[in-house]
């Protein structure tokens, strides 16, 4: 199981030093989340921070956006140091276009899903992916607690990816209690912001999630 921190939970003020302790922990990589204040309610970071952060760590950066028209800023992003691009299916008006479009900028392709849309909404682009970002929360704000349903969504998705090389992460309310089971069902990679970012040491609380999402396997 690959373990993605959420620095949206992070102390910004100590932003650093906090990736730096979720990377000696062993995290396989850090999930940004940029959000507009149109598609989600909030609005968070650009990218100013994400090339700070890439200057500090050499741990991957998926980035994952929130935003509405999000093909007006993908080669932004990717000059800014994002490895992985995550769209949301809901913004996407041409989604093949814009997968295309992050391939072409030089980074990897990911899409996520709020938990009210159905897998079939990427049964066409599979072949086109990298990752699937399954949204255990409604997006918008960290903290939330976890939606039961989305483990029935991973297993479903399992099914659908079949042998492809595609990542199934997990993002929203994800802890211990929920790491065995959305294992269990299929998910590959979980995102974790309070989990990690509340706890007293975040590096151990890498290791101790990724122990966590082995119980049941």
């Amino acid at each position: 199981m690959k373990i993605a921190p959420s620095i949206l939970s992070a102390d910004f003020a100590a932003l650093g030093e906090a990736v730096a302790r979720v990377e000696a922990g062993g995290a396989d990589q850090l999930h940004v989340d940029v959000m507009d204040g149109r598609f989600v309610p909030n609005l968070t970071i650009g990218p100013p921070v994400i090339e700070s952060i890439r200057k500090r760590t050499r741990l991957p950066l998926d980035v994952h956006l929130m935003i509405v028209e999000p093909e007006r800023y993908i080669e932004t992003f990717v000059r800014a140091g994002a490895d992985m691009l995550t769209v949301h299916v809901e913004a996407c008006t041409h989604l093949d276009r814009i997968l295309h479009q992050i391939k072409e900028a030089g980074a990897r392709a990911g899409v996520a899903l709020n938990p009210a849309t159905g897998p079939q909404a990427i049964e066409w682009v599979l072949d086109d992916l990298d990752l699937i970002l399954v949204m255990s929360v409604n997006p918008g704000f960290g903290g939330q607690s976890f939606i039961p349903s989305s483990i029935a969504k991973v297993r479903q998705i399992k099914s659908l990816v079949g042998t492809r090389p595609i990542e199934i992460s997990v993002d929203g309310g994800v802890k211990s209690d929920t790491a065995g089971p959305l294992a269990k069902a299929g998910a590959t990679m979980l995102v974790a912001g309070s989990a990690i970012f509340g706890a007293q040491d975040p590096g151990q609380a890498v290791k101790d999630l990724r122990g966590a999402s082995e119980v049941l396997k």
